[in-house]
């Protein structure tokens, strides 16, 4: 509740997603969905030190897994994987509890702007992992599917027009990044959705989810709607557990619509 406090320009962000993803909300529950999410981002963040130094047997009692068949299943086109991952506040525990059941996961990852930080971050990610890949780096993404290995891909920030359609999310017309299908449609691997969600009692639970059929379509729009979907049909479930501490309703289909920020 201190951050809350503190960083007015992020709780400023937060606060306009809520209003945008949930119009239909009274302003007082708007509110309340804004404190609870900084509760849980600010856990996420301690998560990540438990997620980066902690051995996998000490974490073992406190997470569950479901779904591991699908992850095999889409394993056997011989084609790699692809993880659906979105961002969670839970994200970096998903990652960790991922690569203590999948020996060969390459997380994909958004390099940071600080080079001394990024090399930290960068370190402290490899631990559990097969090894990290740069998302932007899609000839090493390309050639780990080729070898039918499992790779993560987040698609659900705004990155503005290039590379993106507008498809409905939360009932927002939302930039949305069609790299995920792109990806699908040049290795032939199935997308597999990822979800972590944090429990009551300091406990995490992970779901995989049946690889996804008809996808990817052709169609970027149709495409981009089934994965906002997705990530949707989770973030009702948990809606304090999802990223809104980024503007992902920055870029508007009218170009001269201001940002809602």
């Amino acid at each position: 509740m201190l951050l809350w406090a503190l960083v007015s320009k992020r709780r400023h962000i937060v606060r306009t997603n809520i209003e945008l993803a949930f119009a239909d909300w009274p302003t007082n529950k708007q509110r309340e969905l804004e404190r609870r999410h900084f509760r849980s981002a600010s856990r996420g963040m301690l998560e990540g030190a438990l997620a980066w130094w902690t051995p996998g047997d000490k974490l073992s009692p406190y997470y569950t897994i479901e779904g591991l068949e699908n992850l095999e299943k889409a394993r056997r086109y011989g084609r790699g994987v692809i993880l659906l991952m979105p961002h969670y506040t839970s994200m970096e525990m998903c990652g960790k509890i991922i690569g203590l059941h999948v020996a060969d996961f390459y997380p994909t990852y958004k390099p940071a702007k600080d080079a001394a930080f990024n090399a930290a971050m960068l370190k402290a990610r490899s631990t559990g992992v097969a090894k990290p890949i740069a998302s932007e780096n899609m000839r090493a993404v390309l050639k780990v599917l080729k070898d039918n290995h499992v790779v993560s891909y987040s698609p659900d920030q705004d990155f503005g027009r290039e590379s993106s359609v507008f498809a409905p999310f939360m009932g927002v017309q939302t930039s949305t990044l069609t790299v995920t299908a792109r990806i699908a449609r040049a290795s032939a691997a199935p997308v597999v959705p990822l979800h972590c969600q944090r429990l009551a009692g300091n406990r995490w639970h992970v779901r995989l989810d049946p690889p996804l059929a008809d996808f990817p379509s052709g169609d970027d729009h149709k495409d981009a709607a089934s994965i906002n979907a997705i990530i949707e049909e989770q973030v009702r479930r948990a809606p304090e557990q999802y990223l809104w501490l980024h503007r992902r309703f920055k870029t508007r289909p009218d170009p001269t619509e201001p940002s809602p920020y």
